[in-house]
């Protein structure tokens, strides 16, 4: 849950792929545990990787286009955004950040206030299986937010959980590679002071020369010639052992490069963004 005056927390990010098997793939291959599938009412599907810090990676997929033109005629602001996206950019990519919220009603109005709102207000739930067979209901309340005039690139929303299953996911956040949390997301855009007020209003929080902090994570922004909009470039994943990360991803041939004491995956098909692996005890 948010305080009403605190910055945001970073919830998860959507990483747009035309296969979610060969996203579970790629991702097992870096070492990552990954959910079984999930299934949106409105024709997306995901399967996802937890972190012990309680964000995710949300790899994203069309799995029903009948249900997913629905949506979109129905003003659904996340189907339609992830399919202007992927008209723009191809299937793969990273199109959004989401932060979480405890009034998603509230954080629409301030956006609309702001003029930075990206379309109407979002409930939906789906069903819910855990590991032992158990089944709930996940319910989830969103509002989106965008640069104006720059609909093709990076969107942002928030997520309030209406109800959120018991259920126990440390197997899931248990990964390989040894990645425990998310320590920032780089991004670029054209008019870097336009996009950290941007960023600072949707996260509620300021903005410095080093990007826009988070509750528990960072936004840092570099310039990139993509003047109005903001491209959402690269994860950087906290790891207690920067050498075993390496030593798993050379065991597993996975292309990377050592940069300092930052261990550099190259956006693949079925990853969407650049990953980078940071260490910290």
């Amino acid at each position: 849950m948010t305080k009403t005056n605190s910055p945001r927390p970073l919830d998860h990010v959507v990483l747009p792929t035309g296969d979610l098997t060969l996203a579970r793939d790629r991702l097992a291959a870096l070492g990552f545990s990954v959910s079984p599938q999930g299934t949106h009412p409105f024709g997306t599907i995901n399967c996802c990787v937890y972190l012990s810090d309680g964000t995710f990676l949300e790899p994203l997929a069309v799995g029903d286009r009948v249900a997913a033109d629905k949506a979109v005629r129905e003003g659904n602001a996340f189907v339609a955004r992830d399919r202007v996206f992927r008209d723009a950019h191809g299937e793969e990519g990273f199109s959004a950040v989401v932060f979480g919220s405890d009034d998603a009603d509230a954080d629409h109005t301030a956006f609309v206030a702001a003029g930075v709102s990206a379309g109407s207000r979002l409930d939906f739930s789906r069903p819910f299986v855990d590991a032992s067979g158990r089944s709930d209901v996940a319910s989830f309340r969103l509002a989106f937010a965008a640069q104006p005039n720059a609909d093709a690139d990076a969107f942002f929303f928030t997520c309030e959980r209406a109800n959120v299953p018991a259920v126990d996911r440390s197997a899931l956040q248990a990964h390989a590679n040894g990645a425990r949390r998310v320590l920032a997301i780089e991004l670029a855009a054209g008019n870097i002071a336009a996009a950290a007020k941007l960023l600072a209003t949707i996260a509620r929080s300021a903005a410095d020369d080093a990007g826009v902090a988070l509750a528990n994570a960072r936004l840092s922004i570099r310039y990139g010639p993509y003047a109005p909009g903001i491209r959402l470039e690269a994860i950087v994943f906290v790891v207690d052992d920067l050498a075993a990360t390496r030593a798993l991803l050379v065991e597993r041939a996975v292309a990377h490069d050592l940069d300092g004491q930052r261990l550099v995956v190259p956006a693949a098909p079925g990853q969407g963004a650049i990953f980078i692996f940071e260490e910290q005890k």
